[in-house]
This record gives C-alpha cells, sequence and structure tokens, in this order.
C-alpha cells in the first residue's frame, strides 16, 4: 500500500475509534471488566448514564453498568450472594433494595453520605441511601370524569362504582410498591381485599405509559401511574397526556405515597471505597441536581437542592410517613397473585 493511503487508512481508523468511544455507552452487555466499579441498576437508564459519565469524569474510576428492573435484579442479587459482581445497587423503588438488604448482603452507609439527604428519605436501618423520589398520582380524562367524581382516597377505588372506570400496570414495579404502600398503612386484611376487587375492577395496561395513553385516547376515565410520566410528556408535545389531568389524593393517603429510589452498597464489594465515593457524589449537591436539569423529572431528595421547577414541592404532596425500611414487596407478591393480579 503507498504510504499516502496507509496514513490516511491510518488517520480513518483512529477517527473511527474517537467517535465510536464518544458515542460509547457504559452499559455492560456483556462479560463483566472486573476492573471496572460494578453498578446494577434498575433506575432509568439516561439517569443512570448521567450519574456514571459525571462520577467516572470527576475521579477517574472506570465504571459499568448492567441493567434490569427492580424485583429481578434484587432477586439476581439474592441469589448470586456475596459473589455477586456487583458493587453499587440503585433501584426505582425501595421494595427490591429492601429484599437485598434482608438478605444481609448490604454494607452501612457512610455517615457524611446519609447527611447529604432530607432524614425523611434515609431507611433506619441506614444500610442505602434514597437517591430520588416519585409520587403516586391519579391522571384523569376531565371530557369523561369530574375533578368532583374522582374518588377521595386510592382505596375508594376498589368501590363498585369506580369498577371499570381506572386502569393500571399491575405487573409493574412501580404499582407493587404503591400496593406495599397500602400493605404498611392499611394492613393485610384490608390490602387483600382491596386488591381483589381490583382483579375485576381494573383495567389493566402494560406499563404506566400506556396507562397514560388509554386515558389520554379516552379509552379509560382514570389511571393510577406516577408522577413524572405525565411531566416528561407534558414537557414534550403533550400527545399522551395532552387531554388528561393530575389529581393528587394527599391527606397521609395510601395514594399520596411517595416511592423512594435507593443506592446501596453491596458488603461483597472489592471496590467499596469507590462504591461509596459514588454514593457520595449521586447524593451530592450536584449529583442531585441531574435530577433537575435533565427529563428524569423525578423529585431530588438531597438537602437544599430543588427539583424541576415544574413539579409541586415534595411538601406539599402530604404524603404518608412509612419507613421505606418497612415495605414488605414478597409480601405484595403474594397478595397479588393470590388475587388473581399477577
Amino acid at each position: 500500500m503507498p504510504r499516502r493511503l496507509s496514513l490516511l487508512a491510518a488517520l480513518t481508523a483512529v477517527a473511527v475509534a474517537a467517535l465510536a468511544a464518544c458515542g460509547s455507552s457504559l452499559e455492560a452487555t456483556g462479560t463483566l471488566d472486573a476492573g471496572k466499579l460494578t453498578i446494577y441498576s434498575a433506575q432509568h437508564k439516561d439517569l443512570t448514564e448521567e450519574w456514571a459519565k459525571e462520577f467516572q469524569d470527576r475521579s477517574g474510576v472506570q465504571v459499568q453498568i448492567r441493567y434490569g428492573n427492580d424485583s429481578s435484579m434484587g432477586a439476581q442479587i439474592v441469589q448470586e450472594g456475596a459473589s455477586s459482581p456487583a458493587d453499587v445497587f440503585l433501584t426505582e423503588n425501595s421494595p427490591a433494595m429492601t429484599t437485598v438488604q434482608n438478605g444481609g448482603l448490604l454494607a452501612p452507609v457512610e455517615a457524611a453520605t446519609l447527611a447529604q439527604v432530607d432524614p425523611l428519605y434515609v431507611p433506619s436501618t441506614k444500610e442505602w441511601v434514597g437517591i430520588a423520589a416519585r409520587s403516586t398520582v391519579l391522571v384523569y380524562n376531565p371530557t369523561l370524569i369530574s375533578e368532583a367524581q374522582l374518588p377521595g382516597s386510592l382505596m375508594d377505588l376498589a368501590k363498585p362504582e369506580f369498577a371499570g372506570k381506572w386502569g393500571v400496570a399491575a405487573g409493574g414495579a412501580d404499582f407493587q410498591a404503591i400496593v406495599s404502600a397500602v400493605l404498611a398503612t392499611q394492613g393485610e386484611q384490608q390490602t387483600s381485599q382491596w386488591l381483589t376487587a381490583l382483579e375485576s375492577g381494573a383495567k389493566i395496561y402494560q406499563n404506566n405509559i400506556a396507562t397514560m395513553k388509554a386515558v389520554n385516547a379516552g379509552q379509560s376515565p382514570m389511571g393510577v401511574i406516577y408522577h413524572y410520566y405525565w411531566y416528561r410528556d407534558q414537557g414534550l408535545d403533550k400527545e399522551s397526556s395532552g387531554n388528561t389531568k393530575l389529581h393528587y389524593f394527599k391527606n397521609g393517603d395510601p395514594g399520596a405515597f411517595v416511592s423512594l429510589s435507593g443506592g446501596g452498597v453491596l458488603k461483597s464489594s472489592k471496590k467499596a471505597a469507590d462504591a461509596q465515593k459514588f454514593l457520595a457524589y449521586v447524593t451530592s449537591p450536584d449529583g442531585q441536581k441531574v435530577l433537575g436539569t435533565t427529563d428524569s423529572k423525578e423529585y431530588a431528595v438531597g438537602k437544599g437542592v430543588a427539583s424541576d421547577p415544574a413539579l409541586p414541592p415534595l411538601e406539599s404532596l402530604q404524603s404518608p410517613k412509612i419507613d421505606p425500611f418497612t415495605l414488605n414487596g414478597p409480601k405484595v407478591m403474594q397478595l397479588m397473585t393470590q388475587a388473581g393480579l399477577l
């Protein structure tokens, strides 16, 4: 090959490699690299990636991420036990974190990290920490049901008058977390009765977005979702939410439940110091500001950090006071299965 062509080929190869690096993801799709900090994440990819990239740039610690959903990833960590390659576990909802904690697999979170977060969002065990929050809401179509006709409580959705008039993604971790709040505040017997009524009275959708779209299209008057799906769509073209409004139950109602996304360090981590540094960054003012400057629309839980201004203040939601450590994911799955919802 002539020298000029050889040089051109080399420069092209370098350019292609550089472009690939710029567009590369931290997601680990194959064999994990034992030399990198490994994050098991059930959180949204865009948010996890933003945190991980910023932490990697600041600290020089190389990061890789393996994604899954809350319950399956929590179960995977428990199955892997002390041999888990995970250093950090991030969840969307807290019951999956409690499952891992109950397996004795989490290390205590450093006190300085816990101190960065409002005490309301730190479990009593202090073996993991809140990293973001999302509120339960009722999305409704005012052309099909007026605000005055809405249920006064999440529990009222089980009444015959609302049968067939609302939808939910019963199979998703989000609704299961909401049910865990019902269990924590109402007890097992009432939760079981409520779920049995829902089995015949609710329309079941694939996920929160499908639920919101069904309400927007007039296929269902109401739906139970988390707030950020609606606010994201409202911030774009409103294609999936333009015909809807949100209702907040408030007053400590189970329907005002604020679910906590959690972060924990695995006791078996061989990179425990770096794992603790990662949690310290995520809960720091800079890490929490990511929640307000991206399209996540989740609530910041760090002290003194403002959430997205489009959201109603977290303290205005009047959520029920629940220790997130007490949310019983396995019992919820059992009750939902018995009710025929899973």
